[in-house]
């Protein structure tokens, strides 16, 4: 009997783990759960003899990944896979997955939630303004970014996008593609980054960019801290007063922001683009999906390291 480990130091909600809990129980496999663990050392005798896994926010270095002996697979529940060790997995012949698309609508929600929160003064009684009319600017067009269209378009928003990738498929819904990043930061009132924290999108909204935008407008990122040049942003605010920067990411800073930027700013507790339970059920029940359909039929979909 295979034996599949759902490791989540942030739990799934629990219909989200009955359901999953269904769907290997239909194919003979048995379940295990770690929530909430606290020490690595809970997670390095877990993994040890599990054949999946199952994550959220998780970390799998090189140490959990060599300690999972019979793991075939791992799966994160969500888009982002950087707490994966990708080559760690691939020289233990572990398989990395994701499921894209699952938290889409959630992280979408929030990004305009977070716009609205700046445009309102965080709802302090100051006056604030309004999303209508306003031009939203996309950092990138994946799931979540068409999501955050949809929404932005139906409030009467002006939406562009800068994409390198994905030209074609966002000139086909009717977007308008900026000719480049510094053109899309120029243009708009409210930014919305959307890109993974690898590669050329490492600190890509750095000072050379971040110097087109309008002193007044809105930065916000529900992406990865790691896209941001932080030092670079602190010196744009200082420079333009009416900057806000929104994030449900505390950046390494956060105590110059305090200092600096009272008003100007909001960090949500913890990450929280996926923390809803319609995001926790599709995400979960797709990640089981995908480890039954690879053990039984082959299926690498959405395998996201290199094969040996």
């Amino acid at each position: 009997m295979r034996k599949i480990l759902i490791a989540t130091e942030k739990p799934f909600a629990p219909v989200a783990v009955k359901k999953i809990r269904k769907i290997f129980d239909k194919a003979g496999y048995e379940l295990q759960l770690l929530e909430r663990y606290t020490e690595k050392q809970e997670l390095l005798e877990a993994v040890a003899d599990a054949d999946a896994a199952i994550i959220r926010s998780d970390k799998f270095d090189e140490e959990v990944l060599s300690a999972g002996k019979k793991l075939k697979i791992v799966v994160r529940a969500g888009a982002g896979y950087d707490n994966v060790d990708l080559d760690a997995a691939t020289a233990n012949d572990i398989v990395v997955m994701n499921t894209p698309g699952q938290n889409a609508n959630a992280v979408a929600e929030l990004a305009i939630g977070l716009a609205i929160m700046g445009l309102r003064e965080q709802f302090s009684g100051k006056p604030g303004g309004e999303m209508r009319g306003r031009t939203l600017g996309l950092h990138g067009f994946g799931y979540v970014a068409r999501n955050v269209f949809r929404i932005a378009r139906a409030m009467g928003m002006k939406v562009i996008v800068y994409t390198r990738y994905s030209k074609g498929a966002a000139a086909a819904i009717g977007l308008k593609v900026a000719k480049s990043l510094e053109d899309l930061y120029e243009k708009s009132d409210i930014v919305s980054i959307h890109v993974p924290a690898r590669g050329e999108h490492i600190k890509s909204v750095s000072a050379e960019v971040l110097a087109h935008l309008k002193d007044g407008s809105i930065l916000v990122n529900t992406a990865r801290k790691e896209v941001i040049n932080e030092p670079d942003l602190v010196k744009c605010m200082e420079e333009k007063p009416g900057i806000k920067y929104m994030s449900d990411l505390t950046p390494d800073c956060e105590a110059e922001f305090e200092e600096k930027f009272p008003g100007r700013y909001f960090f949500t507790p913890k990450k929280a683009g996926a923390q809803t339970a319609e995001a926790n059920l599709n995400a979960g029940l797709a990640a089981a999906q995908q480890i039954v359909d690879f053990f039984e039929n082959g299926d690498n979909t959405h395998q996201v390291n290199k094969e040996k």
